[in-house]
């Protein structure tokens, strides 16, 4: 992720992210799963107040290094996000939004963090986060990039086609290309999302599917225009 972050968290985590959360100067924003604290340094720059956590002690390392000019602004620490007790030290109460940046599939049981939640926001509190977009990247997904000659003009087609999505499953993938060994990730379809958070008492008020723009390249690739790679929801404490 570097300080730039990658084009996918630029183009199509970031800004819906931002435009869900709506931080405004002075708020209590919890980062959940915070890498290298890419985000947290963002939030920060928006004027947030920011408790960034990650289950890795060498992420929270790196994150520390990289923001030797926020620390007045931002605490790292290493918590486990499935450790209800944990989560609840960081403090009941104290925050008007909470944002997790394509982690939760990453979660094995997230309903510690839930319940969490609940605790953790103020009244009217929201919670932000995005995943892979279950329903075009679900297990097995075969990614389909088809060109073809039609009247003389060359035209590409880019198509998904998949066979599993209902049943909530591990799987082993690749997240960024060039990543040394695979990871587990944890397939749900759509509804369980909806269905965990709404049962501890959270109202779905903002709902994103963001996809890449049309470039030069377009084409050329399989690439995200008409089919959104992420979803991102918006869950507010009542």
């Amino acid at each position: 992720m570097g300080e730039q972050s990658n084009r996918f968290h630029r183009e199509i985590v970031r800004p819906s992210t931002e435009e869900l959360l709506k931080v405004t100067e002075g708020q209590m924003i919890l980062d959940i799963a915070c890498g290298n604290g890419n985000f947290s340094r963002r939030l920060a720059d928006l004027g947030a107040e920011v408790v960034a956590f990650d289950y890795s002690a060498t992420m929270i390392e790196r994150a520390l290094l990289r923001s030797t000019d926020y620390l007045n602004r931002i605490q790292y620490q290493v918590v486990d996000a499935t450790n209800y007790d944990s989560l609840i030290e960081l403090g009941i109460g104290r925050y008007d939004g909470a944002v997790a940046n394509m982690a939760l599939m990453d979660i094995a049981d997230l309903t510690h963090l839930t319940r969490a939640l609940q605790q953790l926001l103020k009244r009217n509190g929201v919670f932000v986060f995005s995943i892979p977009h279950p329903c075009f990247q679900a297990p097995n997904t075969r990614k389909i990039h088809e060109t073809e000659d039609i009247n003389g003009e060359i035209v590409t087609r880019n198509s998904v086609q998949i066979s599993k999505y209902l049943t909530p499953e591990p799987t082993e993938t690749i997240g960024i290309k060039g990543q040394p060994v695979s990871h587990l990730i944890f397939h749900r379809p759509l509804s369980y999302y909806v269905q965990l958070f709404l049962s501890t008492g959270f109202v779905l008020d903002g709902w994103e599917e963001p996809s890449f723009q049309i470039d030069e390249d377009s084409g050329k690739r399989f690439d995200w225009y008409e089919l959104p790679p992420a979803v991102l929801f918006r869950f507010r404490k009542l």
